[in-house]
């Protein structure tokens, strides 16, 4: 057996005296425990002061796996996900309580000191506190949650390659794909190659040079996938460790298969009903509409009783020209009754939305013949302001009429409690900053401040019939041309209303 010298001695001192200064002087919490299912302290370095709150004295003797938070102290016998082994020692992750109170986070890596025989002595454990990182990643975590669980198409893609590197479940799903079945996808094949070379590459770009970029792309669904989804915002981020360039982007979208359908089924809904107020104006002027047709009839009666008496008088040549003028002005007389069946089998014709290019000022002009038995009834005279452009309007032809009818039919029934004698309604269109502005004037009563608060909510009239439907559909009308309705009066000198929709081209 070697002899020990005390020269090995004195080194035996100086290199614990080392290790014991590496100790103390370490920021990490060194501990010795007791090998027991209580873990008492039995050593520890001063660090243990900032990283538990506790002196060195105060701690030794307690037992440590007390401090354990209660679904962390049994990490290691159970091996959850937190602990990990390798080369005999265990680093494991968990809450421990701080002599204030609350819980921190620490990382421990031990190892267990045996004897000869195999016995455990004590545990020896380095910890230290990582709750910063652990409260980071968690909300890392909550936040791929998030993305995960989230409605909206989240994607990222590589700057360089343009495959996609991350598709949320959302995002898989929209593109007729599955998750568990993982497909590679590249960003130019979820678009129309039109549409990628040009608005989704001005799209990179502008991310590219600001960070963000907000709009609506729409994506290429696959065949036989009704759906129908669009890019709201792109997102870049770059490497600020490096060069400060472009790494991936965050594409975000939406699928907007209900919405649309909802737009469709509103946008039904509102041709009904704009259907069904031309229904009711026909309704309420079917006195005057009978009347005007009756007009065309009569006349036609009376030119073929004169043309049959002359027949009946013998075949004189002289009778000729006038039977001839007479059939002239039947044929005259029935278009007249043609025009009259025609234009309001048009207006309360059932149909889908449709924009044509018209003119505006013939419109008025047509609207205005349609009213000529209700103005006559009521000694209304029509002034017409045409802009002289004749300027031309892209919309759906059916229903900016229906609105001017309704304005004008309004500006007829101001007068109903008026005691004038002229009557007149102005009829003005005036082309101006990119809007047709249309306007109805008449110089009846007017509206009071508390009317005109109310004028365009549905349900609400002054009217002895109607339902109180023509302005708030008018409304809706010119508002989903992109336009905007709106009444002006001082409450006793006439009214106006007026509405611009903007000049469009095909």
């Amino acid at each position: 057996m070697q002899k020990t010298t005390a020269e090995d001695l004195q080194k035996c001192r100086e290199e614990a005296d080392r290790y014991r200064l590496l100790a103390e002087q370490s920021t990490d919490m060194i501990s010795r425990h007791s090998a027991t299912s209580e873990w008492v302290y039995i050593d520890v370095n001063p660090a243990v002061e900032r990283v538990l709150g506790y002196t060195v004295d105060e701690i030794i003797g307690t037992k440590g796996y007390d401090l354990f938070h209660p679904e962390d102290a049994d990490n290691l016998i159970k091996r959850t996900e937190s602990v990990h082994y390798r080369r005999g020692m265990y680093t494991n992750t968990y809450r421990y309580r701080h002599k204030d109170g609350h819980y921190i986070w620490l990382e421990t890596t031990s190892r267990t000191i045996r004897d000869d025989q195999g016995t455990p002595v004590e545990i020896i454990c380095v910890s230290r506190d990582v709750t910063e990182r652990e409260m980071a990643q968690r909300a890392i975590r909550r936040l791929a949650r998030v993305v995960e669980a989230s409605s909206d198409l989240i994607m990222f893609c590589n700057h360089e390659s343009m495959q996609l590197t991350y598709l949320n479940e959302s995002a898989y799903r929209t593109l007729g794909s599955e998750k568990e079945n993982l497909v590679i996808f590249y960003l130019d094949q979820i678009f129309d190659d039109e549409i990628f070379n040009t608005l989704v590459q001005d799209a990179l770009s502008h991310a590219a040079q600001h960070g963000t970029w907000y709009g609506s792309i729409p994506l290429k669904m696959p065949e036989n996938h009704q759906r129908i989804a669009e890019i709201r915002e792109v997102i870049a981020h770059r490497n600020r460790t490096e060069n400060m360039q472009v790494e991936y982007y965050s594409i975000i979208g939406r699928d907007i298969t209900l919405k649309r359908k909802a737009e469709e089924q509103a946008k039904r809904q509102q041709l009904e009903m704009a259907h069904m107020s031309r229904l009711l104006s026909v309704g309420e002027m079917a006195t005057g509409l009978a009347h005007e047709i009756n007009q065309p009839l009569a006349a036609i009666l009376n030119y073929c009783r004169g043309s049959l008496r002359r027949l009946e008088e013998g075949s004189n040549e002289a009778n000729l020209p006038q039977i001839a003028h007479s059939m002239q002005l039947i044929t005259k007389q029935a278009k007249r009754a043609a025009d009259i069946v025609k234009r309001m089998r048009s207006f309360v014709k059932r149909t889908d939305y449709q924009r044509i290019e018209f003119s505006i000022n013939e419109s008025c002009i047509d609207v205005v013949g349609f009213l000529n038995q209700e103005a006559t009834d009521h000694n209304i005279t029509f002034n017409f302001e045409l802009d002289p452009a004749e300027p031309k309007l892209l919309a759906d032809k059916i229903q900016i009429e229906q609105v001017l009818l309704n304005l004008l039919r309004n500006a007829i029934e101001a007068y109903s409690d008026s005691q004038q004698t002229y009557r007149p309604v102005t009829i003005t269109t005036q082309l101006k900053n990119g809007y047709i502005y249309i306007s109805a004037q008449d110089d009846g009563n007017g509206i009071s401040a508390e009317g005109l608060k109310t004028l365009f909510e549905p349900f609400i009239t002054s009217k002895s019939t109607g339902l109180g439907m023509g302005l708030a559909i008018s409304q809706t009308i010119i508002e989903t041309h992109g336009g905007l309705l709106w009444a002006e009066s001082d409450g006793n000198t006439g009214t106006q209303f007026q509405f611009k929709v903007p000049v469009r081209t095909s």
